[in-house]
């Protein structure tokens, strides 16, 4: 029987609930179980789709064409498990499912409440997950216990664990154990509150993660666990990570977080547990990733010309990316951020000098392109590598129609419906309904790559398969003559319509790409083109 961990928290948000649950499933995996991940957020959106990146930070989009909350992004970097659709739900999602089904009249004219109907297809959500060759499936629980807007999914999960038996379900609660400066003392009151609210609510937490800057000393993990009903092995502690994120699974396994959890789930009495071999090889890997990290030998520093930059989640995949390519190639990668708008007021040549390579990464929307159009400009004239990553090949195609073939409003019709020249533009059959919705790329979309380019010497084969999430393409109607003036398509799709890749002769490095390379990087699997990309920066250093 598939067994389920639970993971709540507590005192404060941005505790790191979605890096620890993404670490507890390494970390399993690490000794030869299948985990299944998934999350549940409480916002009242459908989706993140449609959310502003300053509010929600990046859209993860999964195989399928799911748009989800970033943290799917740690669940496949730190595991094996694939994200679909099933491994995100939002409180809209699960309202809109039951609403749309009291209006189909399958509820056969209840009254429609709370309890039993959200919570029921709640626990269907959780269902949803399960396969015949998954042993754990963790779910991560966002907003903060005791907000009113997450209590249906507490709830929820309470009767999953009465329904399938106690020993079947694991509840992890994450909280926050601040120390005070000014005194000189840690606190476990919030630690207290917190656990006290979500027993309240009918959850005794198996597992405490105790956030803290500072070591956690016997008397107070003492006072922890017996104000919290707890064993005292059932405290973890986890300080903050100085260097990287990818360190936090050792954390855990160096206070036995995995015995514990097979241990209380009962695992290894009907699964064979690896503790040898295997086990030693994964932990091993990690290991070295995270020495290549902090042992580089040299140093390059990257601009990454944003939209968003201000808001550090908007573009978590891309920064982690940039990492995963400094370790392939044992260099340490400093990230320069720099906001496009700021390129329109300054010049390119003062913000982007220093830079051993730039990247322009996605967005939608006309604010800020023209900064982005400069950024290629500076980059395509002075030879320094370019990586542009989906609006990043829009703004990399229409300035090299301005600047090297002459047309001079060239545009995208995303900016500008009447230009002359719409270089990027929507396909003939989606141009009736514009504005209506529903004309988005998602998902995985397969890609022909042209041999002796940049991309084919990345990949290494000829076809490759890759996330999208877009709107606006590549007009074909200027193929030919951008083509003469030396931009080449690289990369296109199985039956040669859609252009997914460009690249420019006679430059070091200039890889530009429809789709979304930065959602299939790992830490211990860098994506080929990050891997070039850094490799083309730390050679032009």
């Amino acid at each position: 029987m598939t067994k389920h961990i639970f993971v709540t928290g507590g005192v404060v948000s941005s505790l790191g609930k979605g890096l620890n649950s993404a670490s507890i499933g390494m970390l399993l995996e690490s000794r030869g179980l299948k985990v299944g991940m998934q999350k549940f957020d409480p916002y009242v959106n459908v989706d993140p789709g449609t959310m502003s990146p300053f509010e929600h930070g990046e859209v993860y989009v999964t195989e399928d064409g799911a748009e989800t909350d970033l943290d799917l992004g740690h669940y496949e970097r730190f595991t094996n498990a694939e994200m679909n659709k099933c491994s995100n739900y939002t409180t809209g999602s699960i309202y809109y499912s039951v609403i749309t089904k009291e209006r189909r009249g399958e509820y056969l004219g209840k009254t429609i409440q709370v309890i039993p109907h959200i919570t029921n297809e709640i626990k269907a959500a959780i269902r949803s997950t399960l396969s015949d060759d998954v042993d754990v499936v963790i779910t991560e629980i966002g907003g903060i216990t005791g907000d009113i807007e997450s209590h249906p999914f507490v709830e929820a999960i309470r009767q999953f664990g009465q329904e399938i038996g106690r020993k079947n379900v694991l509840y992890i609660h994450l909280t926050l154990v601040p120390y005070l400066r000014a005194a000189d003392e840690i606190k476990t009151k919030p630690t207290q509150h917190s656990v006290g609210m979500l027993r309240q609510l009918g959850i005794q937490p198996d597992i405490i993660i105790c956030r803290t800057e500072k070591t956690l000393n016997n008397d107070i993990i003492d006072k922890i666990a017996l104000f919290c009903n707890m064993d005292r092995d059932s405290i973890i502690e986890e300080q903050d990570v100085k260097t990287i994120i990818y360190e936090i699974p050792l954390i855990l396994k160096d206070q036995g977080l995995d015995k514990i959890i097979i241990d209380k789930l009962h695992l290894a009495d009907d699964k064979k547990i690896d503790s040898t071999t295997k086990y030693n090889e994964r932990i091993y890997q990690w290991l070295s990733m995270i020495n290549a990290f902090k042992t580089p030998t040299a140093e390059v520093q990257i601009a990454v010309v944003g939209k968003y930059i201000e808001h550090q989640s908007s573009y978590e995949s891309i920064y982690e990316s940039l990492i995963h390519g400094g370790i392939a190639n044992r260099v340490k990668v400093i990230v320069k951020r720099i906001e496009s708008e700021d390129v329109e007021k300054q010049s390119a040549e003062e913000l982007l000098r220093g830079c051993c390579g730039i990247l322009v990464p996605g967005g939608f929307g006309e604010r800020g392109i023209g900064g982005k159009i400069e950024t290629v400009r500076f980059a395509r004239e002075n030879k320094i590598p370019f990586f542009g990553l989906c609006l990043g090949l829009h703004c990399a195609v229409i300035e090299f129609a301005i600047n090297v073939c002459g047309f001079n409003n060239a545009n995208s019709t995303e900016f500008d419906v009447n230009t002359p020249d719409p270089v990027i533009s929507l396909l003939e059959e989606q141009r009736h309904i514009e504005f209506k919705g529903g004309t988005m790329r998602l998902g995985a979309h397969p890609c022909k790559l042209m041999s002796g380019t940049s991309a084919y010497n990345a990949y290494n084969q000829e076809l490759i398969s890759e996330r999208h999430r877009h709107r606006y393409e590549f007009n074909n109607e200027y193929k030919d003559i951008l083509e003469e003036k030396g931009l080449v398509c690289s990369g296109v799709s199985p039956d040669g319509k859609l252009v997914e890749i460009v690249e420019i002769k006679d430059h070091p490095w200039f890889v530009a790409v429809q789709f979304h390379p930065e959602f299939k990087s790992k830490p211990t699997a860098p994506h080929p083109l990050f891997k070039e990309f850094i490799n083309a920066a730390r050679l032009i250093k």
